[in-house]
């Protein structure tokens, strides 16, 4: 199997490594000369064995509505274009629909784990084809965790499912980070009667209802910076958990958890509250997204 990704920041360069890792051959491009396998998209489209497939991996909106223009120009009739940033789920219909026009396939994906992904695998979720699907079953067995597929993949449904399902899993993570947060805080805020804050969330990790990845990744966050000293409360939002919740307006579902952590990353704008450090140091451990420096 080989196939090109366009777009090589922290995510598709570890996608990358990952790939070559398990056995896929690569070719990669991103503006970058220190990180690209080609100078021009011309060379980078020349090196992929027809049908080429071409897995884009840029920010969503217009960044990537202009990469599916560039790329078209560059692919022909039966390429496969697979979309694996975190676009919004109605541009998928968009962007297939066009390079329909020129004959060449679309499927979105959804791709969960951050920067850790390329030790532990990602977590997909993809809309599409069956058949395009299956076509590259090869690339998204190297990506994923090892164990049975079934708990790491899921073809969601039509052209638009992976994204739909990947914002929805980004809202729960929102409600997910903020019930953390929130506990952390609670606790510290007895200092008086609870001694070791740091050691009462290591204990939670194994035989406990509430053990989780998240979890684990907040005791690593505390080992670091116990008291968040070092982190300013301020969380940003990267337009998952919006879309989440405009969704849900939009077909009448409630989401009062996932909108309060939408608010409460709002509130964090305003003031600098431990539980925001909270939120933050976790945003930074799993996808190592930036953190302000109190």
């Amino acid at each position: 199997m080989h196939i090109g990704i366009i777009g090589l920041g922290k995510m598709g360069n570890n996608m990358r490594a990952r790939l070559r890792a398990g056995g896929v051959e690569v070719t990669g491009f991103d503006p970058n000369p220190d990180v690209t396998d080609a100078a021009t998209l011309a060379e980078f489209a020349a090196r992929l064995p027809a049908p080429r497939v071409v897995w884009l991996m840029v920010p969503s909106g217009k960044i990537t509505d202009e990469v599916v223009h560039q790329v078209a120009e560059v692919l022909s009739e039966g390429d496969l274009v697979i979309d694996g940033g975190n676009s919004r789920f109605t541009d998928d219909a968009v962007h297939a629909e066009f390079l329909a026009a020129k004959g060449i396939r679309f499927i979105d994906v959804g791709v969960s784990g951050g920067v850790w992904g390329l030790e532990n695998g990602y977590g997909l979720m993809a809309g599409g084809a069956e058949a395009d699907i299956a076509e590259v079953m090869p690339v998204l067995d190297a990506l994923r965790p090892e164990g049975p597929r079934e708990e790491s993949f899921a073809h969601a449904g039509s052209v638009g499912a992976g994204h739909y399902v990947k914002m929805v899993h980004n809202g729960i993570e929102y409600a997910l980070m903020q019930a953390w947060a929130e506990g952390y805080e609670l606790l510290e805020s007895r200092k008086d009667l609870v001694s070791d804050v740091v050691g009462t969330f290591k204990a939670w990790q194994r035989g406990t209802v509430v053990r989780s990845w998240l979890l684990e990744l907040l005791v690593k966050a505390l080992e670091e910076d116990p008291e968040f000293r070092d982190i300013a409360g301020y969380v940003e939002d990267s337009g998952e958990g919006r879309w989440t919740v405009h969704e849900a307006l939009d077909r009448a579902v409630p989401v009062p958890t996932i909108s309060a952590a939408i608010f409460a990353r709002f509130v964090s704008r305003q003031e600098d509250s431990p539980s925001m450090k909270a939120v933050a140091a976790l945003r930074n451990q799993f996808g190592g997204h930036a953190v302000r420096k109190s």
